[in-house]
This record gives structure tokens, sequence and C-alpha cells, in this order.
């Protein structure tokens, strides 16, 4: 009877194990066909895309609405591999699980905090991305916190561009952090609220940059998960230019 009870344990474990396999394989092929799609999907983006000397970028949105009317932008962070056509969706969920295509995709895309207008009124403008393995979308993010990354100084300006133009932004503050919701703050009551909220996340840093944020109209902030979704790793980026290009669909 011992004997019958112990095979029947074995077998039942065997299963559990067989099944597991089975899981986790069916998951890596997800995995893979997921990232694979995306990277061809970033491919084709970057067809519309062309960047001539000194960051002159002539972009044309007409073509990348084609692929999704979302479409409002585009971002490259140096010394990362952030280098995407961004998105607004109608809400922060949408683009957690689909990607450029709107097709179910575990990768997600690259987004705009669906509260950002782009109108010149936004004091926050946020975007998000996952943290993946493979480090396309925001899995690269986690450059910024070391110390190789910061030492360069090209890495600190991030070229962000829409339909109205190119903007630069320069790093200030890069750091991990609690899963909270005071950095993605969008609306401030005052100057001397979003004055305190500059100084405090400027605190956080775990770098100096040597800039100067007494006088800052617009920040950039950059975020995804870190440590199970336990954490963020946040960029925050003040606006230092910016080139207006009235009613063309590229940036010249």
């Amino acid at each position: 009877m011992k004997i019958k009870v112990g095979k029947a344990i074995d077998l039942f474990f065997m299963i559990v194990c067989l099944f597991s396999f089975i899981f986790s394989l069916v998951h890596i092929i997800n995995w893979k066909l997921n990232n694979r799609a995306n990277k061809k999907i970033n491919e084709i983006t970057h067809e519309y895309i062309t960047v001539g000397g000194e960051d002159k970028y002539k972009i044309d949105f007409d073509k990348l609405k084609d692929i999704n009317s979302d479409v409002i932008g585009y971002i490259r962070v140096n010394g990362t591999n952030i280098d995407y056509v961004l998105v607004q969706g109608k809400d922060n969920e949408y683009y957690l699980s689909k990607n450029l295509e709107k097709k179910d995709n575990k990768s997600g895309w690259i987004f705009l905090d669906y509260k950002n207008k782009l109108d010149g009124t936004d004091k926050n403008i946020i975007i998000y991305g996952h943290n993946t393995v493979d480090k396309s979308m925001f899995g690269s993010l986690k450059n910024v916190l070391k110390e190789e990354w910061f030492n360069n100084k090209n890495n600190h300006e991030i070229v962000f561009v829409t339909e109205s133009g190119l903007v630069k932004y320069k790093v200030f503050s890069t750091y991990k952090i609690d899963n909270e919701e005071f950095y993605i703050k969008t609306d401030f009551t005052s100057d001397e609220e979003y004055k305190s909220f500059i100084k405090k996340i400027k605190k956080r840093s775990y770098f100096d940059f040597d800039v100067d944020t007494e006088n800052v109209s617009q920040i950039l902030t950059l975020s995804t998960c870190s440590n199970q979704g336990k954490k963020r790793v946040v960029l925050h980026a003040i606006k230092v230019d910016e080139e207006i290009v009235e009613g063309e669909s590229t940036n010249e």
C-alpha cells in the first residue's frame, strides 16, 4: 500500500513538473515572439525618421499615423536603447499590453501619460515603458543609475520631437524609489508648489548633474518598473531648447 502511495505521489510531482515546463516554454516562446514583433515595428517606424547634422530631424508623422493614429512623437535618450516613436492612449493601461499596431503584446509600447496635453501648458510630461529583459522599450532605462552612464555628459541630453517641433531636455535627476504617485504629478496649484516639487525630486538624485533648476518651465519624466514592480526607475530632465514648427508634419 505504501509503495502505491509513493508511486502516486511521484507521478503527481512528475505531472506538475511537466506542466510547469510546458507553461514556462510557452511563456518563453510568446516573449520571444512579442519582442521580435516589436523590433520589426520599430525598424519600420525608423524608415520615416531621418536624422541630419546637429540633431536635425525629419519625421513623417503622416506615415506614422497610418500605422497608429495615437502616435504623438518620438524620443531618444543617449546611452540607452530608448529610440522610439511614442503613443498616447485614453488611459495609462492600454499600451501596457498593446504594441504600436494595437496588437496584444506583453512588452507593450512607449506611451505618454494620458493627462498630458502637449499644448505648452504641461509642467511635467511623463513617459512610461516596460522594463523588459531584452532591454527594449524602457529595459535600458536602468543605465541612468550607473556611474558610467552619468560620467558621459553626452548622455544627459534627451531629444523629444512632436508635430509641433523638437524639444531638448537636460537630465537633472535619476533615482530608484518605491512605487508612488508623487513624481508623476501633472497638476500644480501654484508656482511655489511646482518649485517645491522640483526641489524634492532633484534632491532624490543618485548623482549631482550640476543643473540650475531655479526657473524651470517644464520637465520631462521617464518611468519604468523595477524589482518585480515594487520599485520605479525614474529620470527627470528640464527643457533647455525648443524649435517650433508650425503647420507641418516634419521637423527640419
